[in-house]
This record gives C-alpha cells, structure tokens and sequence, in this order.
C-alpha cells in the first residue's frame, strides 16, 4: 500500500496562509473554495486508485468528518505550514502539495517534504515558476512568445501585478504607461516586487498538462473567465475546463507549446498549468507557468474520463516504486 499526504493549506486552516488574506475576508472565502475543490478532486481520483491510501489534511472545522475510504489528519495548535508538512512526511510515501507559489510557500513545502516524497516539480522549475519576471524570461529565450515580445512598440494598456502572485491577486489594468509606472513605484516603495507588462488582448486561455521525464501532454485546453472592475483591478471568475475541443484549429499550436514550454523549463513534474493570451495576430502568448495542480483540475478526471491522479503518478515516477507502477499501469 502506497501512503499519500494530500495537503492544501486554507482548507487544512493553516493560519499564516489564512492570515494574510484576512479570516473571513471575500478573498480568503474565495480562494478557500478554490483549494477545497483542488484537492477534494484529487483525493477523489486517489481514492480510486488499488493499494493508494490518502490521508487528508483537514482544517478544525473538518476534522473528525467521515471521508470514505480517506483518513485525515489536522494540524497541532498554532502549527504552521512547514512545520506540519515536516511532521506528516515521514509518515507517508508521498506528498501531493496544492500551494501557490507567493511568498516561497510552495518551495518551502517542498524542502519540508524532501525530493524522494514530493509529487510534482522540481525545486528550481518551482523557483523559476515562482517569479513571472523569470518565467518569461526563460520562455522568450527558448523562443515562447510572452508579453515580454510586446514591449518594444507597444502603445496599449499596461499590467501591474506581483512577481510572484497567484491568479489575478493585486492585479490592476492602467490605460497609459504613465499611471503603470506610477503604480508600479508606489508598490516598490511599500516593499513590494512588482511586475510591469504590456496587457495582451486575446481569448483568456490555459492549458493543463502532465509533465514526465519523457513527456508533456496536453491534456485539456480551458477557458478562464476573467472580469475588470471599474477601477482597473482584474478578478478572476472561474476557469472552464476541456472548453475547447481536440478539433479546434487552434490545437495543434497549443499541443507544440505544451511540448516547448516543458522543455524552456527542466524539472516541470507532475500537473502543470500554462495561462496564456490567443491573441488573434500573434497566436499563443504565455502569460505565466504554474507548477502545481491548477482549478482546472476540479472535474477534469470526470470530463476527460480517465484518472488524472494516476496519470500524474505514472508520469511523475523516475523510479516509481513496485506497487505504484503495478497500480497506475492499469
């Protein structure tokens, strides 16, 4: 029997994580719901996988709820995120990890679990994933088109966001280059590290993939549905998965920049989001990389009708152990 820890740190009440977005608060209810549905999915798919038992990390309000053929696990009082992850490591084979990567959690996730449990990316890929300056600098130098090919002649909006946010958090629309900057010194002297990029316009897209030593499937293109306020602030209202279908035109483009974004970023493992722009000249434009399970990943076992979590097992494993290889193959 393969032990699996499945950890997401708002849903597991995780109180620094929770902290920062404020108990309560309209973006702390919004991104909770967001991981309770992540990793609900991805218990659900290990749960059915012969000789993987899941355990369940579960906030205060969960804990002792019966989860079928689940166990779960709760964080000691005041136990932080590293701190409990450290903890439950040793007791399991495994450690599927859904965290964004603002403020180093996901890689400090990472070093609390060690390589040898960790499912999905490797440090560096998640270090470099980890900062959109980075990413696009990498990708454009593999020849990805990114905002950073917009620059030179660009006269349109501009996009101020974190270096290292997650999804649409604290990211703002200005219609001249003037307010951007102006936006984007106010949040460096307030200590922050933003990001100024030319808005690209086009159809929100992304793309969800499985990432092996040998091999990066696309496996579902998804719409995302994005809203701009009044002010210029971007929110984010949910993501279709598998919206477009494998006859699209645009497919084969997609499925070539799946296979080039994996190979611009070595240690890609496991589940991997791209978000990008179609823009109708330019084709594909990559706005960022994420290097963990994306809210796409809630209901695309069910759509695509196969075991995402196995998949991901089976192509994550260098050396996979005789019973998860025995268990995935199937």
């Amino acid at each position: 029997m393969v032990r699996i820890f499945v950890y997401e740190p708002l849903s597991a009440d995780d109180p620094e994580t929770t902290a920062a977005l404020g108990r309560g608060s309209p973006a702390h209810q919004e991104m909770l719901a967001a991981g309770r549905a992540m990793r609900d999915a991805i218990v659900h798919d290990l749960a059915r996988i012969p000789g993987v038992a899941a355990t369940l990390a579960v906030g205060e309000q969960e804990a002792g709820h019966p989860w079928p053929q689940v166990s779960t696990a709760s964080a000691l009082p005041g136990e932080g995120a590293v701190d409990f992850v450290r903890r439950q490591s040793p007791l399991h084979d495994l450690c599927w990890v859904v965290a964004p990567e603002t403020d180093g959690l996901l890689l400090g996730l990472h070093e609390a679990v060690g390589e040898a449990r960790w499912i999905g990316c490797s440090p560096a890929a998640i270090r470099l994933a980890s900062s959109k300056r980075a990413t696009c600098a990498a990708l454009a130098a593999a020849g990805v088109r990114t905002p950073l090919a917009f620059v030179a002649k660009h006269d349109g909006p501009w996009i101020v966001k974190p270096d290292d946010g997650a999804g649409t958090m604290e990211t703002r629309l200005h219609l001249s280059r003037g307010n951007a900057e102006l936006d984007l010194q106010r949040r460096r002297r307030a200590g922050r590290t933003p990001v100024m990029e030319p808005f690209v316009a086009g159809e929100p897209l992304s793309l969800a993939l499985v990432v092996g030593p040998d091999l990066a499937q696309a496996l579902a293109f998804n719409r995302q549905h994005l809203e701009l306020d009044a002010a210029g602030w971007l929110h984010d209202l949910g993501v279709q998965a598998a919206a477009i279908p494998a006859a699209d035109p645009r497919a084969a483009a997609l499925h070539a920049l799946a296979s080039r974004v994996a190979a611009a970023i070595p240690g890609l493992r496991g589940y991997v989001g791209i978000d990008l722009v179609w823009n109708e000249r330019e084709g594909p434009v990559v706005i960022e990389v994420n290097p963990r399970v994306t809210c796409a990943y809630a209901g695309l076992s069910a759509l695509l009708q196969r075991n995402l979590a196995a998949d991901i097992l089976a192509a994550h494993a260098r050396d996979p152990a005789p019973e998860v290889a025995a268990d995935v193959a199937a």
